[in-house]
């Protein structure tokens, strides 16, 4: 073996042996990249050097603004408001309340871009709702946890500004644009799987639709959704860049939250800053020990490598794109949504477009992939969110969850095939794609 050979199974093989043993992701992160740069003879000052040109960038800036103002709007008594408009709308339904868990959690995520703060703020209200009418827990409980997912593809999301980052040249307006039709893609495919279930177990319906009540709900939820006009608007216009967008929707969201829907005191913003401060600093540990371990995978080159190793197996697009997707999925069973597109990105990116996928449409696989591992065993927080929130075993909520899977797998094969579906939006605004 060739000393890069050997510096490159040292990085890789250190880092999936730490994962394995439940070290913590950063951790791991940091130490294989530590275990390469000594095989390699490198100066371990090459570390911090890296880490700090990783977290170094203005984008990056959105990051921390975009978590705080979904803090404060899920903080802010706005869950009810979104279930009730949910509920005008799609309530009247055969297994309504499924729908309507289905259409907030659309909402929701557009507002809060997590599929953690959806699960735990949503759920907390909709299970026990659903299972008070008759539905069954572990239905209700994996309606709510695979609708979540929607909320990573909708806009503003902070996945999609760490995705930006790490592909370098992608627009961070294009990708905003390129979530909407996916999400609505996905909720549709969750909303027809929970139609047949709910036929089939005979689930009850909600109250026939009534225009006049949609408009009231609309009404009431208007200071909500407004603040996605305000990121996904000024954005797409020019008015703001991301960053700018996402500091003044955190000023907005403190003046709804506190001052229109008073679901907030000062004494909870406090509280809500200091989930913020904790997040973040997840966060940011992880981008900037990703930065160094892509350093030496770019040192080593392993994406081109990586990228001959695929092409190996087969010249098919097609089962070049499958391989992709099950890669992305595997890493989703054992990882962490962030550390797996600061890492994978650089490798799978080249390879994705030398079959001519194009890096945005690519963006909106990676953060699909990455939301169905965030609920599938050994790591899927929200699968234990979730759990924990309706008092049930995992196993049990897996279980349930299997039809919802395939609808999930359903729509991530649509979208890997059919690029318009990520692409028509952002071309329609004049993005280049």
């Amino acid at each position: 073996m060739s000393p890069e050979d050997i510096s490159t199974l040292v990085l890789l093989g250190s880092f999936f042996a730490m994962i394995l043993l439940r070290f913590p992701i950063a951790y791991a992160v940091g130490l294989s990249t530590v275990f390469c740069l000594m095989s390699q003879g490198q100066a371990l000052v090459t570390l911090p050097q890296q880490m700090v040109k990783g977290i170094w960038s203005f984008s990056l800036m959105a990051v921390p603004f975009f978590i705080t103002m979904g803090v404060l709007m899920g903080s802010g008594g706005i869950s009810d408001k979104l279930i009730a408009l949910a509920n005008s709308l799609v309530g009247w339904m055969r297994g309504g309340l499924a729908m309507v868990n289905i259409v907030a959690s659309y909402f929701f995520g557009g507002i809060s871009g997590s599929a953690s703060a959806d699960t735990a703020s949503l759920g907390s209200i909709l299970i026990p709702m659903m299972v008070d009418q008759g539905y069954d827990a572990d239905f209700s409980t994996a309606v709510t946890i695979t609708s979540s997912c929607e909320g990573l593809l909708v806009p503003p999301s902070h996945n999609m500004v760490i995705y930006a980052t790490t592909a370098s040249g992608i627009s961070v307006g294009a990708l905003f644009m390129a979530g909407y039709v996916p999400g609505a893609i996905l909720a549709l495919s969750l909303m027809v799987g929970s139609y047949i279930i709910s036929v089939k177990r005979n689930y009850p319906k909600g109250e026939p639709f009534r225009f006049s009540v949609f408009l009231k709900q609309l009404a009431t939820s208007f200071w909500a959704l407004a603040a996605i006009l305000i990121v996904v608007v000024g954005v797409v216009c020019g008015v703001f860049t991301a960053t700018e967008s996402a500091a003044i929707a955190v000023v907005y969201s403190l003046f709804v939250s506190v001052f229109i829907y008073r679901g907030l005191s000062w004494k909870g913003v406090w509280k809500s800053l200091d989930t913020c401060v904790e997040t973040l600093a997840i966060v940011l540990i992880l981008i900037a020990t990703s930065a160094a371990f892509g350093y030496c995978l770019t040192t080593l080159h392993v994406p081109a490598k990586a990228a001959m190793l695929i092409k190996s197996v087969s010249d098919n697009p097609i089962i070049i794109a499958l391989m992709l997707n099950a890669i992305l999925l595997i890493l989703g069973c054992i990882m962490d949504m962030a550390p797996i597109i600061l890492i994978a990105t650089p490798i799978l990116l080249p390879v994705a477009q030398s079959i001519g996928i194009n890096p945005i449409q690519f963006g909106i696989m990676v953060i699909l992939n990455c939301g169905i591992g965030l609920l599938t065993p050994p790591v899927g927080a929200v699968l234990f969110i979730g759990s924990a929130v309706a008092k049930l075993p995992m196993e049990k909520v897996v279980k349930a969850t299997l039809p919802f899977y395939l609808c999930m797998l359903i729509t991530l094969l649509l979208l890997t095939f059919i690029p318009a579906l990520s692409l028509w939006l952002p071309a329609f605004f004049g993005y280049a794609v």
